[in-house]
């Protein structure tokens, strides 16, 4: 990664240490004889931030070994996380998408619970969502997900758009008319896509709506939802006309964010570790403070851990020690994961973070200011993922030229009533 790395205080991350040890770490925390070594394996998708040398700190500290394997996709390690539940052949630590982690907390009595002292350690809303019904918190809270604006400020200036990040913002400071305004000037200007993809949109104003496939009362409100209908036509009528991709994480998608095909992305924190890793040679990009219609959450994940897996203590251990205050800011070092832990939100350290890569953005207080901006958490059931992956589908129809606007809405609907 070419994003900037800071070390973390050396006092606090000796007292971490201690308490690894303090709790009997050293025995491999797996309940089984402590001259034997334990291998622990980690499940995740995109980037967490995780890199090989983070986990050989943990190694290090604990003798624990760990082996990474990362997903594709989050829909990928939801088919495989559904399918093996409950079963054999999870990783002793698995990573959850939020818009597919309401779903998982239906399985919550084939989770192992996280350690009653660790909690409150996050924010009150990123725990509470991974709490079950009896109370028990059977998740480890990673990062969440405020967006904002990343941009080619090389693009952008020979388009003849600002390229300063503050003036960016203000370009940007309006609703998503003005967004889509902004990204037609661009392609009649230079005839080439202004934003990465069409679903990217669609996602975005679906993370500013209270209420979008369900209500809390288990109601099915998806086709009858004018919100979410009125974004469905947003896209298709004014964002595929000015996206290069229907969707995001395809090859020729990854490859684009170097070769200049789009001069603009919605920006979790977490895509920052996404372009620098697929473009690290380029150097225009940068990121505005700036969202259109305000605020909005995109992502956020857990780690959670089987109850069935061979080492549970060991695995518990190494969930909580990636989810620390101290592992989050490194992590968000990596790839920009934005911290979900209230010592780390709270920190001197995430406040003064900048971002070489993205011409030295001060990532810390940009994405401080954007999660600032949410107002609303959209409320995600048990089917929120397939309702709105299906949506997706449908926009990418529009994209192709398979269906037209009406016709692939209906199909959506027909969809959702066979769910």
């Amino acid at each position: 990664m070419r994003t900037s790395r800071r070390t973390i205080a050396a006092a606090v991350a000796g007292a971490a240490t201690i308490a690894l040890v303090a709790t009997g770490c050293a025995a491999g925390g797996a309940g089984t004889d402590p001259n034997e070594e334990v291998t622990l394996t980690l499940a995740t998708f995109n980037d967490f931030g995780y890199t090989d040398e983070l986990l050989a700190e943990f190694t290090e500290e604990t003798g624990i070994k760990v082996v990474h394997n990362k997903a594709a996709t989050s829909n990928d390690a939801r088919a495989n996380y559904f399918q093996k539940l409950g079963k054999s052949g999870l990783a002793d630590v698995e990573a959850v998408e939020i818009d597919w982690f309401t779903e998982a907390m239906q399985y919550a009595d084939l989770l192992a619970p996280v350690p009653a002292d660790l909690a409150g350690r996050w924010l009150d809303w990123k725990e509470a969502s991974a709490t079950d019904s009896a109370g028990n918190l059977i998740a480890y809270g990673t990062d969440i997900g405020p967006q904002g604006i990343c941009y080619r400020a090389d693009l952008f200036e020979a388009a003849g758009l600002p390229t300063d990040r503050a003036d960016v913002a203000a370009l940007f400071d309006g609703d998503w008319d003005n967004f889509f305004t902004i990204g037609a000037e661009y392609k009649a200007a230079t005839g080439k896509p202004f934003i990465d993809s069409a679903n990217s949109v669609l996602q975005g104003m679906v993370n500013q709506l209270e209420l979008a496939y369900e209500d809390p009362d288990g109601g099915i409100i998806a086709t009858e939802n004018a919100d979410i209908a009125d974004a469905y036509a947003a896209v298709v009528e004014k964002a595929v006309p000015i996206a290069a991709y229907s969707g995001q994480w395809s090859e020729d998608w990854f490859a684009s964010m170097a070769s200049g095909e789009f001069a603009a992305m919605l920006c979790p924190g977490w895509m920052l570790g996404v372009i620098s890793g697929n473009a690290p040679d380029v150097a225009g990009w940068d990121i505005a403070d700036a969202f259109p219609g305000g605020g909005a959450n995109w992502g956020g994940s857990y780690l959670t851990v089987p109850a069935n897996g061979a080492n549970v203590e060991a695995a518990q251990e190494l969930a909580a020690w990636l989810t620390s205050p101290e592992t989050q800011l490194k992590a968000f070092a990596n790839a920009g994961t934005f911290p979900s832990q209230l010592d780390a939100l709270s920190s001197d350290e995430l406040a003064s973070a900048t971002n070489e890569y993205f011409n030295a953005a001060p990532t810390g207080e940009i994405l401080t200011s954007r999660a600032e901006a949410i107002t609303v958490a959209t409320f995600k059931g048990p089917q929120y993922f397939q309702f709105h992956d299906a949506l997706q589908n449908a926009v990418t129809r529009v994209f192709d030229g398979l269906e037209d606007q009406e016709t692939s809405w209906n199909t959506w609907v027909t969809e959702v009533s066979a769910f």
